[in-house]
C-alpha cells in the first residue's frame, strides 16, 4: 500500500519533535453486503474505506492524526500534525524498516470478491427461505450476507514493516414468529475468517432453520419466573457473559488505569478452580483471529485464567508501558480513524470434565439458558444484565417448558467464582465487540456450564 522508503520518511517526520515511538497504520477495506426482506433482495451495497493514521508516543503520552490522503505529501502532513501536537522539541532517530513476513494460518479458498452477486444471492436465499417457510407462524424474516476484505499495513520505529489481509464472511438470518401471544424473534449469525467456502461446512438452510425454530419456540413460551437460582448456560454464545463481564476487565486499557476489579491480582485466585479462560487469536479461520495485531505484533494464545488463578492480561504497547509488560498481540482497532488499544480476539472458557447430562441432572430447579442475547455491562465493576434469547425451566434434572423474558443479572467477579460445573463440549460463536477503538470481530465461547446461583430476572 505504501512503499517502505516513504514510510521511513514519514516516521522520521513523526518523531521530529521528540517522540520516542511512532507508527503508521494504513488500511484499504471493501465491505460487501446483500440484504433480503419481504422475500426479495432489498439492497446490495459496497463500502470502501481507505486511509492512514500516524501515532506517536513520548513516555506515556500518545497523539494520533489520520488522513484519507495516502500520498507521500499527505502522509508527511499527517505526521507533522501528530508531531506538532506532541509538543516542541527536536529529535533524530535512525529508522530502518525491515519487511516482516508472517505466515498466514487463515487460508482462503474462495475470495468473495471473485464471486458474482448472483452466487452470493443464491446462498443467502437458501438461508432466508429456510427460515421463512419453516412454520406457518413465521410472519417475517430478514437475511444478510456480508463479506469483508480488510487489508492493513503497519510500519513503526521499532523497524516493523508488515502487511496482513483479513477476509471474513458472515451470514445473519432473523425470523419473527407470532402464535397470538405477541411476536418473538429468533436469529443465527455464523461467521468465519475465510471466504465463501465457509458454506462448505455451514449449510445456509441450517442457519435459517435455527433462527425460525428459536422464534417459534419462544412465541409459544410463558414468562420466566424471577429469583435467585442455579443456571445452566449453553455452549457457544453463552460465552458472551464472560466476554463482557470479565473479558473487558482483563484488557490492559482497563487494567492499566486501575479501572478493573482484576487490577493487581496476577497470581491470585479470582475464579472457581474449574475455570480456565483463554484468548487465542491464532485459531485457524476463527472469526476473531489475526496474523498480526494492529501494531504489527504477532497474535498469540494467552491463558488469562488457569484453574481459577489469574495468569495474564491482554496488553497493547502503550498500556504495556504503564504496566511494565510486553504486548500480547491484542492491540486492535476498527479502522485507521480509531486509536487502537487492547482488545479481545477469540475469548472462551476452556472445556472441563463434567458431563452435560450430569450438569442438568444436578439441578432440582433452575434455568437452562440455551442461547444468550445482548445486554449491558459496567466494565469497571463488572456488573451486567443479559437477556436470554431462548430459555427453559429445569425441574428435577429435566429440561421442561420454554420461558420468555428471562435475563441474567450479576457481577462478573462473582459469576466466575460460582461456576461450579464445566462441560466438555466447548464451542464458539461470533459477534462484533464495541469499545473505545471501535467495533471489531470477536469470538466468544464456552462449554455448557453451571452457575450455582445467579439472579434471574423475569416476572
Amino acid at each position: 500500500m505504501i512503499a517502505r522508503d516513504i514510510c521511513q520518511r514519514v516516521l522520521r517526520k513523526a518523531v521530529s519533535t521528540g517522540a520516542d515511538y511512532a507508527e503508521i497504520f494504513a488500511e484499504n477495506t471493501v465491505n460487501h453486503a446483500v440484504h433480503m426482506i419481504a422475500d426479495k433482495v432489498d439492497s446490495i451495497k459496497d463500502t470502501v474505506i481507505a486511509g492512514a493514521a500516524v501515532r506517536v508516543y513520548k513516555g506515556l503520552r500518545s497523539v494520533m492524526a489520520s488522513t484519507v490522503d495516502t500520498s507521500e505529501a499527505g502522509l508527511l502532513a499527517c505526521a507533522q500534525k501528530a508531531a506538532d501536537a506532541l509538543g516542541e522539541g527536536t529529535a533524530a532517530m535512525d529508522i530502518v524498516l525491515k519487511e516482516r513476513i508472517f505466515g498466514d494460518i487463515h487460508p482462503v479458498k474462495l475470495v468473495p470478491q471473485s464471486c458474482t452477486n448472483a452466487e452470493k444471492i443464491a446462498i443467502l436465499k437458501e438461508g432466508y427461505f429456510a427460515a421463512r417457510e419453516h412454520d406457518s407462524c413465521i410472519v417475517q424474516a430478514t437475511g444478510n450476507l456480508l463479506d469483508v476484505d480488510h487489508n492493513i499495513l503497519i510500519a513503526n520505529t521499532e523497524g516493523i514493516y508488515a502487511q496482513d489481509r483479513q477476509i471474513r464472511t458472515r451470514m445473519a438470518i432473523s425470523a419473527v414468529a407470532d402464535k397470538g401471544m405477541g411476536t418473538q424473534t429468533g436469529s443465527c449469525n455464523p461467521g468465519r475468517r475465510m471466504g465463501l467456502e465457509m458454506f462448505d461446512s455451514i449449510d445456509p438452510k441450517s442457519v435459517g432453520i435455527h433462527a425460525a425454530k428459536q422464534a417459534v419456540t419462544m412465541a409459544g413460551a410463558g414468562y420466566c419466573p424471577a429469583g435467585k437460582m442455579p443456571v445452566a448456560i449453553e455452549n457457544g454464545f453463552g460465552g458472551v457473559i464472560f466476554h463482557e463481564a470479565c473479558g473487558h476487565a482483563l484488557e490492559a486499557s482497563c487494567v492499566a488505569l486501575g479501572q478493573s476489579v482484576f487490577a493487581g491480582k496476577l497470581g491470585q485466585q479470582i475464579a472457581n478452580e474449574k475455570v480456565t479462560a483463554i484468548d487465542d487469536g491464532t485459531i485457524p479461520n476463527g472469526w476473531g483471529s489475526i496474523n498480526i495485531d494492529d501494531e504489527g505484533t504477532p497474535s498469540q494464545r494467552n491463558v488469562l485464567i488457569e484453574n481459577g488463578i489469574l495468569k495474564s492480561y491482554m496488553v497493547d504497547k502503550l498500556n504495556g508501558r504503564r504496566m511494565g509488560m510486553a504486548s500480547t498481540g491484542n492491540c486492535r482497532r476498527q479502522g485507521y480513524s480509531y486509536a487502537p488499544t487492547a482488545r479481545m480476539t477469540n475469548t472462551y472458557i476452556a472445556a472441563g470434565t463434567d458431563r452435560n447430562e450430569d450438569i442438568i441432572d444436578s439441578m432440582e430447579y433452575g434455568l437452562y439458558a440455551k442461547e444468550m442475547g445482548g445486554g449491558s455491562v459496567n466494565p469497571v465493576t463488572g456488573e451486567f444484565n443479559f437477556a436470554v434469547n431462548e430459555g427453559y425451566i429445569i425441574r428435577n434434572g429435566v429440561i421442561c417448558e420454554p420461558v420468555r423474558g428471562a435475563s441474567l443479572v450479576g457481577k462478573g467477579s462473582d459469576v466466575i467464582q460460582n461456576i461450579d460445573m464445566v462441560g466438555t463440549d466447548m464451542d464458539q460463536a461470533q459477534g462484533m465487540c464495541g469499545s473505545s477503538s471501535g467495533s471489531v470481530p470477536t469470538n466468544v465461547g464456552q462449554p455448557l456450564i453451571r452457575v450455582s446461583t445467579i439472579t434471574v430476572g423475569g416476572r
